[in-house]
């Protein structure tokens, strides 16, 4: 019988931006933006508070995404807490393609770890991308959740992977948020169920590209970044995203879709990043947000 941390236990998750272009549902990269929780094993029910994004439409039940990686930790753990107190203060915007959905499924699953006496012992962090990846169903954004910086990630059989790779110190990014949401289902739904051999050897070639230019190879960052598979086929979802990367592709800046939208994501270097943020379209919000190497971790410990 698993035995519980006394007091409560608090945890930040990055948030994250996926496919950076070519690399769909593989590349992912951590950025300074943060969800934190605190977690308490009680004796009895469960008490849900929400502060900041998403305050305004999420569960305070079992069906919380956060609740529900926990509940999933726990069983994992052979743990059965008695009750369960979670407070999120969330920074991540939802459903804007910065990987809110992530945050939430491995913040939940780092949290019920901690709470668990030896909890690291019983789930290593591959054990956690495991059951991130299966309640999100693909691995790009769980992947520097967990692990921070720039990962590749995919699944070799039934098993899912994650492999760190560099990134430049010179690099950092220029979110443009928009005030609408898209829902990562309404996006993937606009996806053609079959791609050009032509489509698919020039988005593989880039991908492999972008890995060497996050590197140590910034001047390459925008052919790196060119897409054919996905960003395209999702304009009907958001047409103002897809003129926004355009405009800056124009004029030399490496602007991809974050995730599956409607963020866009600029890759830059610092000296460029007041002239960027002047760029953002009424409306939305601009932030400059630093490369994150830190991914999921137990404040305190």
């Amino acid at each position: 019988m698993a035995t519980f941390v006394p007091g409560p236990v608090a945890v930040t998750v990055p948030a994250t931006s996926a496919n950076l272009g070519p690399g769909f549902d593989t590349l992912g990269l951590a950025l300074s933006l943060r969800d934190d929780l605190v977690g308490e094993v009680t004796e009895g029910g469960l008490r849900v508070e929400v502060h900041g994004e998403g305050s305004d439409g999420v569960p305070r039940d079992e069906s919380h995404l956060v609740v529900r990686a926990m509940r999933i930790a726990f069983d994992a753990m052979r743990a059965d807490p008695p009750g369960l107190a979670l407070s999120c203060r969330n920074e991540i915007p939802h459903a804007r393609g910065l990987g809110s959905s992530s945050a939430a499924i491995v913040g939940g699953l780092v949290l019920a770890r901690a709470l668990v006496a030896g909890g690291a012992l019983l789930l290593d962090d591959d054990a956690l991308l495991t059951l991130a990846a299966d309640l999100e169903g693909h691995p790009d954004n769980v992947a520097p959740a967990l692990f921070g910086g720039f990962t590749i990630a995919g699944a070799e059989g039934d098993r899912w992977f994650a492999v760190p790779a560099p990134v430049d110190p010179r690099i950092t990014t220029v979110a443009y948020v928009p005030s609408a949401p898209v829902s990562t289902e309404a996006a993937r739904g606009l996806l053609p169920a079959v791609v050009s051999h032509a489509d698919a050897a020039r988005n593989a070639g880039r991908a492999a590209l972008l890995v060497a230019a996050l590197a140590g190879r910034p001047e390459s960052l925008l052919p790196a970044t060119e897409d054919r598979l996905h960003q395209d086929q999702r304009e009907p979802a958001m047409p103002e995203s897809l003129a926004l990367v355009r405009a800056l592709r124009a004029t030399g800046i490496p602007a991809v879709v974050s995730g599956a939208g409607p963020t866009v994501l600029a890759l830059t270097d610092a000296a460029s990043v007041p002239e960027l943020l002047a760029r953002c379209p009424a409306g939305w919000r601009a932030w400059h947000l630093e490369v994150d190497q830190r991914g999921a971790r137990v404040l305190g410990s």
